[in-house]
């Protein structure tokens, strides 16, 4: 080892090269993101690769197949289960007067309602998409595909709306140069208010609370200070 001019200490690695001291740090290792896991999961949008179209009333309307779902659902939980909301005497899911399938959704020891339909699908397909309708419905439930749900865009703040102020009545400023005046207490302002016409106070309470809120305060403190 020897140390230069400068203050640098040189150290040798082998006899044919040297490396400075301030060069041999450890590289920061790399950081990997903590993948998302357990309910957190289920709210991740599908990709597209996932989503299927099924025409309806002339549009195509996006959503999750039963694989793609179950496929979720496994990975947030492995031991995700559903079970009918009733049974029948023969011992299998009930449905409703309107043929429909409640069930109860239970990932991650949360449990939540859904409710499935086949539409007009008969025999045994319409049994499997009854299970897969009800099983989309409760998973919305955890917010799984919510985005394919909602019929707009959940994430896209609205836009502020520019409303205009409303014109101010007929004598409205000459007025407004009446009520400071009259601040010299709660009454002689309450006084001043009552005289007014009905129009001018609703924009005054409409465009200028703030100014109306503030001006009762002065008018309160000079009453105050008067008693004392």
């Amino acid at each position: 080892m020897r140390t230069t001019r400068s203050g640098t200490r040189i150290y040798s690695v082998d006899p044919g090269a040297t490396v400075r001291k301030d060069m041999m740090t450890k590289p920061k290792p790399t950081e990997i993101p903590t993948p998302v896991t357990g309910l957190p999961l289920l709210r991740v949008p599908f990709p597209a690769h996932q989503v299927n179209q099924l025409p309806r009333s002339g549009v195509l309307l996006d959503f999750v197949g039963h694989a793609a779902l179950t496929h979720r659902l496994l990975d947030a939980d492995s031991e995700w289960n559903w079970e009918p909301l009733a049974m029948s005497e023969q011992g299998l899911p009930l449905r409703d007067e309107e043929g429909g399938l409640w069930i109860r959704l239970t990932v991650c020891g949360v449990t939540r309602l859904g409710y499935g339909h086949a539409g007009g699908t008969k025999g045994g397909d319409a049994v499997k998409e009854l299970i897969g309708d009800a099983l989309r419905n409760a998973a919305m439930r955890f917010g799984a595909a919510l985005d394919l749900w909602h019929k707009g865009d959940l994430h896209i703040a609205e836009a502020p709306v520019d409303r205009a102020p409303p014109p101010a009545p007929e004598g409205y400023e000459d007025w407004l140069l009446t009520l400071p005046k009259a601040a010299t207490s709660t009454a002689a302002l309450q006084k001043q208010w009552r005289k007014s016409g009905v129009a001018l106070r609703k924009h005054l309470t409409a465009t200028d609370s703030q100014w109306w809120t503030d001006l009762k305060s002065i008018a309160a403190a000079a009453s105050e200070a008067a008693a004392q």
